[in-house]
């Protein structure tokens, strides 16, 4: 099949689910792990951006290979309801959702209920639901931009590639980082484990390796014990906040997987919320008119609840207010 213009810029697995909504994701991983599925001739991953007038090598689907069927889908208005509740901005183009902490973004093994499945309640007028442009692990809260068209999407999508888009996480972590503002640049890669993979540190040259740099500036500390921390990710990496913050030696409060609290000589205060403290405050970006977009996402439950218990006052920095790394 042809990569259309309209389909430019989408993820392969996107371009998938787009027109064989009944391919599961496993079983497009498997058809790409296995040379299958292949774009002008060559194997690709499925995060590969394809182009109009590419060729994209289709293999036979069995039943999997019915269209995506034309017209309007039925419209479930509690989720459409929910969903709009999450919504920051919108304009003709784009939402800005403020996720909710354990809201998964898509679905996977084990995963029903999910962001990408809650967006076909809101359908553009040709039917068509919102589009994901870039991600939030499950447990990370915060600002998660969404492109109303096909248009939109591959606009947002070459913002976030060339890394015009500025995003700001604010972070709970355990200690204080030393120096307290500074950068973490390293190479991240994946690492099997018995519950599935997660990312390390690996030395440049290794096998799928990748750059990762982030900024940090700690905001507020409460004694020794914990601190505030802004993050300004430069790259997308998976996980890379996470695995930057344990390699400084300050992991993420709660963070099950990068922030094994067993190797440390600690005890959990009273008063604490529970979950991942870790949130994308702000989002900033070019829109197509020229403007910019800038939007600020207030703290989920949990981690207002552990803000307020250590007395970090997080009302000085309102929307219309510089945040802290900006003052």
């Amino acid at each position: 099949m042809r990569v259309a213009p309209d389909d430019a810029g989408l993820r392969l697995d996107r371009w998938f689910l787009v027109h064989y909504p009944a391919l599961k994701f496993g079983r497009l991983q498997k058809l790409l792990r296995s040379g299958q599925v292949r774009v002008d001739g060559k194997r690709v991953k499925s995060g590969f951006r394809l182009e109009a007038g590419q060729q994209v090598r289709v293999p036979p689907l069995g039943d999997m290979a019915a269209p995506a069927q034309k017209g309007r889908a039925p419209v479930c208005e509690a989720d459409a309801a929910f969903v709009r509740d999450l919504i920051l901005y919108e304009d003709a183009q784009v939402f800005v959702l403020n996720k909710p902490h354990g809201l998964a973004v898509q679905g996977g093994s084990g995963t029903t209920r999910h962001l990408d499945g809650l967006l076909k309640s809101l359908p553009n007028r040709k039917g068509e639901a919102p589009r994901l442009v870039h991600r939030l692990d499950r447990d990370t809260s915060g600002c998660l931009l969404v492109a109303r068209t096909r248009a939109a999407a591959a606009y947002f999508a070459s913002v976030f590639r060339s890394r015009s888009a500025r995003k700001i996480y604010w972070a709970l972590v355990v200690g204080v980082p030393s120096p307290p503002q500074g950068s973490i640049s390293c190479f991240l890669g994946r690492q099997a484990t018995r519950d599935g993979e997660q990312m390390v540190v690996v030395d440049k040259g290794v096998r799928g390796a990748q750059h990762s740099m982030s900024y940090y500036s700690v905001t507020d500390h409460a004694g020794q014990a914990f601190s505030w921390v802004s993050l300004k990710p430069v790259t997308g990496r998976t996980h890379q906040l996470r695995v930057h913050m344990m390699t400084l030696g300050n992991p993420i409060l709660d963070d099950p997987r990068y922030g094994a609290m067993d190797n440390w000589n600690w005890r959990r205060p009273e008063g604490l919320g529970r979950g991942l403290h870790l949130h994308a405050r702000r989002l900033s970006l070019p829109l197509q008119d020229g403007r910019r977009l800038d939007v600020s996402a207030p703290l989920p439950a949990h981690m207002q609840q552990s803000f307020d218990m250590l007395g970090f006052d997080t009302s000085r920095y309102d929307r219309n207010a510089p945040d802290p790394e900006e003052a």
